[in-house]
C-alpha cells in the first residue's frame, strides 16, 4: 500500500497542475475577449446571462481557495478509486500458500512469501510470525503483535480518506467566509453611497451567493465519496481480520498436533 501511494502522487500532481494550467488560461483568454471596445459600447445590448468565468470572478478572493480545495478533492477521490480496493490490501493470492507453510509450521517460507509480499495484510502477518518461537510457543505474545502492526499498518490508507472529510468541511466554511465578506461590501457601499447604488450593492450580493454555492457544489461531493470510501475500506479491514484470525488458528491447530 505505502509502495501504490508513492507511486500515484506524481500523477496526481501533475493532474493538479494540469487544472490550474488549464483554469488560468481559460481566465485569461475569456476575460480578454469580453472586455467591448469604447466606440462600440452604444450598440451593445444588455446581456443579463453570464459565463462560468464570469461568475468564478464575481465570487471574489474566497474562489481562490475552493478552487485548490476542489483540485485537492478531485486528486483525492481519484486516488482512493485506485487505492482502496481489495487486492493491493489483502493480498488474497498468497494466502493459501502462507496457510500451507503455517500448516507445515515452515516460520521460515511463511516469513519469505510476506517480506516478497508487501501489503498490509502480509505486512501484519509477518509482524506475527517474528514473535513465534515454535519451541516455545504463546499465542498472546503473537496476538499482540499482530494487533500493533493492524493498528499502524490499517490506519496509514485511511489518512488520505479522512482528508476528503476535511475539504467537505472545510469548503462550506470558506464559501460562508466569502459571503460574509459580500454581505459587509455590500453594507459599506450603503453606508458609503446610500441605497440608490444598485449596481455596486449587486456585485457584492452576488459576491456573497457565489461562493456560498461553490463551498456547498465542492463540499457535498467530498463528503459523499468521504464516507463511500469510508464504507469501502471497512469491508475491507474486516475481511483482512478474518485472514489473520484464520491463519493464527492454523499456526495453533498445527502446534497442537505436532
Amino acid at each position: 500500500m505505502k509502495i501504490s501511494k508513492f507511486r500515484l502522487l506524481p500523477s496526481i500532481a501533475a493532474l493538479a497542475l494540469f487544472a490550474i494550467a488549464t483554469q488560468w488560461t481559460l481566465t485569461t483568454s475569456l476575460s480578454a475577449q469580453t472586455e467591448p471596445a469604447a466606440e462600440d459600447a452604444e450598440v451593445v445590448a444588455v446581456d443579463d446571462s453570464k459565463s462560468l468565468i464570469d461568475m468564478y470572478s464575481a465570487g471574489g478572493w474566497a474562489m481562490y481557495p475552493l478552487t485548490l480545495l476542489s483540485i485537492a478533492g478531485f486528486g483525492l477521490i481519484v486516488y482512493n478509486f485506485m487505492a482502496v480496493k481489495p487486492g493491493p490490501i489483502l493480498q488474497s493470492e498468497v494466502v493459501p500458500q502462507l496457510e500451507e507453510a503455517l500448516q507445515a509450521l515452515d516460520i521460515g517460507k511463511a516469513k519469505s512469501i510476506c517480506d516478497e509480499n508487501p501489503a498490509p495484510t502480509t505486512n501484519i502477518i509477518g509482524a506475527g510470525l517474528a514473535r513465534v518461537d515454535l519451541d516455545h510457543y504463546n499465542a498472546e505474545q503473537v496476538k499482540e503483535a499482530v494487533e500493533e502492526a493492524s493498528a499502524e499498518e490499517l490506519a496509514d490508507p485511511f489518512v488520505l480518506i479522512n482528508y476528503l472529510s476535511v475539504i467537505g468541511s472545510l469548503s462550506p466554511m470558506v464559501g460562508l467566509l466569502g459571503t460574509v465578506s459580500g454581505m459587509v461590501k455590500a453594507f459599506n457601499v450603503i453606508e458609503a453611497e446610500g441605497a440608490g447604488s444598485a449596481q455596486a450593492l449587486a456585485g457584492n450580493i452576488s459576491e456573497a451567493l457565489i461562493t456560498t454555492a461553490s463551498g456547498m457544489i465542492v463540499g457535498i461531493p467530498a463528503m459523499f465519496f468521504f464516507f463511500f470510501f469510508k464504507n469501502k475500506y471497512g469491508k475491507i479491514t474486516s475481511r483482512v481480520g478474518r485472514i489473520v484470525g484464520d491463519l493464527q488458528f492454523t499456526i495453533n491447530t498445527a502446534l497442537t498436533k505436532r
